[in-house]
């Protein structure tokens, strides 16, 4: 009797268990309670750390392990195709934490610290609300349905899985959004780091640096030393600390700083030329070495800035919203509603990770069950770099923020009548203080350096320098912007390859000799072709009298939402068709809710009256400027291209709407289809075949 009466009894570990995720949960809702009901005065950056950590581990926890089990089923019986398909190649099984580091350094672009920091001028609030949440019910579940359902397709593309799952049409309007995400999104990527150069000898100089160090790296590594991996990462690390020391050199020596003081422009020119050579040098030249070192930037100068966060504790000084709100913001244009949650894209969901996730990682995962660790872990993390980033912009004095990257053609191209206006907005600033602050940074100027590179850079030099050392601002500074540049050019260089790849399978279909990824002339070709597509958008981007990303960000925003919403709409036909219709809300609702915000974010980018957030409405306010000759002499010569881009920018953003919408309407009427017996293309998923492959590393 007293047996049974334990046997039905929770066991002591239940209880404790029970108890340490009711303590999380509390803590969590705690600290979410102070960010978004703090009002009045400072809070601290601390609480930010803390509300992500619980939402996150509970996130992980228990959402996704409800959707392993119960949603996907994870077979880790099953063999993958890294085992079946191993070529030594491409398809290579591989240990989980390797996987997962490969993973992270492919997703994490710039998305995740440029995003927040633009989206600060919000307020603290809505971004970070909309990055834990974004993350948990819809970025890593992206990530996670993706990676698995392309794990049970032999290692298949987005694009492949669109066109099996849904049909012809569904893969050709897939094929096009996904080249028009990344050719849009290479131009954005381009254009942070072209405007966090811009002027500035010391961060031109060391981020100039990073290229002949990857080839000496790649050199040195494959020809002088082959497998010397400790060896080549130590050279790496220190050169590129010695390239970040050399720089402020530099920029000390007057007749060195000329030659790495250029303007927006000309280094536009310089970022193209390099992508063109990122994508026919061989891989393991620039684009391996690069990756690599990047990979130990990123996970070491997060790991740094999150100590720092919790031993600093400093003060978010920015409100937990602001007036602009209402769509005035100086930063880019547009209400809170829709331009947030397309502003910070990969932070919260990203479209670009499908891409990754249908890629390289599924052929290198040995087990199926890794899916969830890799998939839905690596995606939380790259939230929390968004979290950090956002502390990092807020600590900084809002009139700072706002001085930084507010365009000249906003508050004005003088520094007096630049704090100004940003005092009449509330956010007292003075051109003393600005000056002190770039000089400490060893900047000539921090006005209107728009982009969120410099601000960010700004405060984690800050945060940086109180806790590591007291000084050393202009070091650590430029130190920052490196390591913006390595997150930014490493996504650069691996997505015009991509692109490139995109582009000879397309046009194999027509020539098959340019479908041969060896043949050189193929290669030069498409290469130019796809540079050319982002470099254009990225040159314009530096003439734009209002920085460039206040139109160019949005436009990204929308394409990369836009991705995530034909991921997620493979994702919930092949949920459907798999006979688990009764889960299929896991995918539907992020996806009814990026339908909505891009829908509405294009039509107001589109047809809104007014020119800061219309693009069609901004040509005509040129059109009306240039005709009556209020223009100034030296904008009347740019003003047609202008206009033209605006014109182009408009019917781009209509081609992104129509191909969203294209693809929901194929999955409803294939889910329609499946539901009610009719007639529709079958389930792709390969044939259970048991593993073979024994692991020589211990599991978890």
């Amino acid at each position: 009797m007293n047996q049974k009466k334990n046997r039905g009894a929770p066991s002591a570990r239940v209880i404790w268990q029970a108890c340490l995720w009711l303590g999380v949960s509390i803590l969590g809702a705690s600290a979410v309670g102070a960010i978004a009901l703090h009002r009045g005065e400072a809070i601290n950056g601390l609480w930010f750390i803390v509300a992500a950590l619980c939402i996150y581990a509970l996130g992980y926890r228990f959402y996704s392990a409800f959707i392993a089990a119960q949603v996907l089923a994870l077979d880790g019986t099953r063999t993958t195709p890294a085992e079946r398909l191993n070529d030594g190649r491409d398809f290579v099984p591989t240990h989980k934490w390797i996987v997962f580091g490969h993973h992270f350094a492919a997703i994490a672009g710039p998305g995740p610290l440029i995003g927040p920091t633009l989206a600060a001028q919000f307020g603290y609030l809505p971004g970070t609300l909309w990055i834990l949440v974004g993350a948990v019910l819809g970025g890593c579940v992206q990530d996670f349905v993706i990676l698995f359902f392309s794990t049970r397709r032999d290692g298949r593309s987005l694009g492949q899985m669109a066109r099996d799952e849904l049909g012809a049409v569904g893969g050709a309007v897939a094929l096009v959004g996904v080249m028009a995400i990344m050719i849009i999104l290479i131009a954005v990527l381009g254009l942070v780091v072209v405007n966090a150069m811009k002027h500035s000898p010391w961060a031109t100089s060391t981020v100039a640096a990073t290229i002949p160090i990857a080839l000496v790296m790649g050199a040195y590594m494959r020809g002088i030393r082959p497998g010397r991996v400790l060896e080549g990462t130590c050279l790496g690390v220190i050169l590129l600390l010695l390239a970040v020391l050399g720089g402020g050199w530099i920029d000390a020596q007057p007749w060195l700083r000329a030659w790495f003081d250029y303007d927006a422009p000309s280094l536009a020119l310089m970022v193209i030329a390099y992508g063109f050579a990122a994508s026919v040098l061989p891989v393991w030249l620039l684009l391996a070495p690069r990756d690599y070192l990047s990979t130990f930037m990123k996970i070491g100068t997060i790991a740094a800035l999150a100590v720092a966060i919790v031993v600093l504790q400093p003060e978010v000084k920015m409100p937990a919203l602001t007036q602009f709100i209402d769509g005035t913001g100086p930063i880019f244009g547009g209400k809170l509603f829709p331009f947030v949650f397309i502003t910070i894209a990969c932070g919260a969901i990203s479209g670009f990770h499908s891409l990754v996730a249908s890629g390289t990682t599924p052929k290198l995962l040995t087990n199926e069950r890794d899916v969830r660790f890799i998939g839905y872990g690596a995606m939380m993390m790259e939230s929390f770099v968004g979290i950090m980033a956002m502390v990092a912009a807020t600590v900084l004095e809002p009139g700072v923020y706002f001085a930084i990257n507010s365009p000249a053609g906003v508050v004005g191209a003088e520094a007096a009548e630049a704090v100004a206006k940003i005092t009449s907005w509330g956010f007292p600033v003075t051109v003393e203080q600005m000056q002190s602050l770039a000089a400490s940074m060893g900047e000539t100027t921090l006005f209107a350096r728009t982009g969120g590179a410099p601000s960010l850079a700004v405060g984690m030099a800050s945060i940086f320098s109180s806790t590591f050392g007291g000084g050393f601002l202009a070091v650590w500074y430029h130190f920052a912007i490196m390591f913006e540049a390595l997150f930014i050019l490493t996504t650069l260089d691996a997505g015009t390859r991509c692109a490139r790849f995109m582009l000879q399978d397309l046009l194999g279909n027509l020539i098959p000799a340019l479908g041969r990824t060896s043949w050189y002339p193929s290669v030069w070709l498409t290469s130019a072709l796809v540079v050319g597509g982002w470099g254009y958008f990225l040159y314009i981007g530096t003439i734009d009298p209002l920085g460039g990303i206040n139109s160019l960000w949005p436009l990204f925003g929308i394409s990369n939402q836009m991705l995530a919403a034909i991921a997620l709409c493979v994702a919930t036909t092949i949920l459907v068709k798999s006979g688990r219709a009764r889960y299929a809300w896991v995918t539907a609702l992020p996806l009814t809710w990026l339908v909505i915000v891009t829908s509405t974010a294009a039509w107001e980018k589109v047809f809104s009256p007014e020119p800061r957030v219309g693009f069609l409405a901004h040509a005509r306010e040129l059109g009306e400027q240039l005709s009556r000759g209020l223009l100034a002499s030296d904008k009347v010569g740019q003003a047609p291209q202008l206009i033209f881009n605006d014109q182009l920018d408009a019917a781009l953003t209509v081609l992104f709407l129509v191909t969203t919408w294209v693809l929901v309407i194929e999955t409803l009427r294939v889910c329609h289809a499946v539901l009610t017996g009719r007639r529709h293309p079958p389930l792709t998923e390969t044939p259970h075949l048991p593993r073979r492959v024994v692991e020589d590393w211990v599991r978890d």
